[in-house]
């Protein structure tokens, strides 16, 4: 926004600065948003999960080798030294193994339960800047709304003070105005502070100072939500919403997890094979000889096996049945935190849709009102000149003028970020979305 108070010119206003848009703000939160990012590498992070549980199923590849140097002593003096070399190598398949299977499926729903996470905080970054945003642009126009009344009121107070002056009206005309003045300047200076904080959390979303916003132009449509089915909205939420997604994957997950758990008392069967060979280089000393050193002799042996293994619990002091019956609390645990998520979200659904209905008819009240204050105004405004109205009726009517226009700002804001609210609890929210408030501004 373009117009700020002389003392704000001067603090957010260097040169000559171009407002930026929902739409710069929000590219720049994918790049530098902490929560996002964190959210970012979460899912990057739990998306190993999934081939480290695969890895379980696949063969497994062991190499190894050793070399030794040996000496031989007797009475003290050495007999022999050599060196002597090993190397093995083992492969093994798991065959039979139901509690791996049942673990990789449950790192499977994991990653998907990650990937349905990081999906909703996406759209979570939507509402959170255009949050950010117009809560910046809400702050703005409360100030100017209460730096107009003061303005106002201080007209009105040096009008008292002269009529006062010539003996046209009372004192109390005068101590009243006076009055209104110091409380609207008051409220000013609240609104100030209100302003600061709302601009520093912006700047903390993407991690600079932000001096100028677009602001919001005349084009905005008030239009009830569509689908206008209440139930139409709670539909869509139950197959898009990502928070539920997350919640029946992790859900099936913890089943896996409990059914993984339950099959440690059957049997498991691995196929094995193994191949290890070694070298000894010992020198002889009753054969040939070289300046007083025998002559090495190697020794090579080597050594295949191939084997299917099974092992199977048969007691474990009681630990099997423990966790299977633990794995199966946990599950069931899981099951009622799935079942609060669906009735949290259909009831966030179904108040976030009665919210915007209730605001499509605040804006068009709020509309109304303004131009009522605007008449009143001008009735009191011609009844102070010609004395049926006083002073206090004259500041009271300025008062509702300034009070309606920012309520039909704020009832603005709030009616757009309603419909992504209702879009985000219903996962039905865009980018696009963001596209089309950014072309309401100007």
């Amino acid at each position: 926004m373009k117009i700020y108070t002389k003392s704000f010119l001067a603090l957010f206003i260097s040169f000559n600065i171009s407002s930026e848009s929902l739409l710069d703000i929000y590219n720049e939160a994918l790049e530098n948003d902490p929560t996002y990012k964190a959210a970012e590498y979460s899912y990057l992070a739990d998306k190993e999960l999934k081939v480290q549980g695969r890895a379980a199923l696949l063969p497994s590849i062991t190499l190894s080798g050793s070399t030794n140097w040996n000496e031989y002593y007797q009475n003290k003096e050495l007999q022999q030294q050599y060196n002597s070399f090993s190397t093995s190598a083992r492969v093994t398949q798991p065959l039979f193994r139901l509690d791996t299977w049942f673990q990789y499926r449950q790192s499977k729903s994991l990653t998907d339960a990650a990937e349905a996470d990081f999906a909703f905080e996406q759209q979570n970054l939507l509402v959170r800047t255009a949050e950010l945003y117009f809560g910046v642009l809400r702050a703005i126009d409360n100030l100017n709304a209460a730096i107009s009344e003061e303005k106002a009121i201080k007209k009105q107070l040096d009008q008292a003070k002269q009529r006062f002056e010539v003996g046209l009206s009372a004192i109390t005309g005068v101590q009243e105005a006076q009055l209104a003045f110091d409380l609207s300047k008051a409220a000013r200076i609240r609104t100030e502070g209100s302003l600061y904080s709302a601009r520093e959390s912006l700047n903390a979303l993407i991690g600079r100072e932000i001096f100028s916003l677009n602001e919001l132009g005349d084009g905005l449509l008030i239009d009830l939500p569509t689908p206008s089915s209440k139930e139409k909205w709670v539909e869509l939420a139950l197959e898009n919403n990502y928070q539920l997604k997350a919640a029946y994957l992790r859900k099936k997950a913890a089943k896996s997890s409990a059914r993984s758990v339950a099959s440690n008392h059957l049997p498991k069967i691995d196929i094995v094979g193994s191949q290890s060979e070694s070298e000894t280089n010992q020198f002889n000393y009753e054969g040939f000889n070289i300046n007083g050193q025998g002559i090495p002799v190697p020794s090579v042996t080597g050594r295949r096996n191939y084997a299917i293994q099974l092992s199977m619990p048969l007691f474990q002091g009681g630990a099997v049945n423990s966790r299977r019956k633990q794995a199966y609390s946990q599950y069931e645990r899981a099951n009622e935190n799935t079942l609060f998520t669906e009735r949290r979200i259909i009831q966030e659904v179904r108040s976030q849709f009665s919210n915007v209905l209730t605001l499509v008819a605040n804006v068009n009240a709020q509309k109304q009102a303004v131009i009522s204050a605007t008449s009143a105004l001008e009735a009191t405004q011609v009844g102070y000149r010609v004395g049926t109205r006083n002073v206090v009726d004259l500041l009271q009517a300025e008062k509702n003028l300034y009070s309606a226009e920012k309520n039909l700002a704020n009832a603005k804001y709030d009616y757009i970020l309603a419909n992504l609210r209702l879009g985000l609890a219903s996962g039905t929210i865009t980018p696009a979305d963001i596209v089309k408030i950014n072309n309401l501004l100007s």
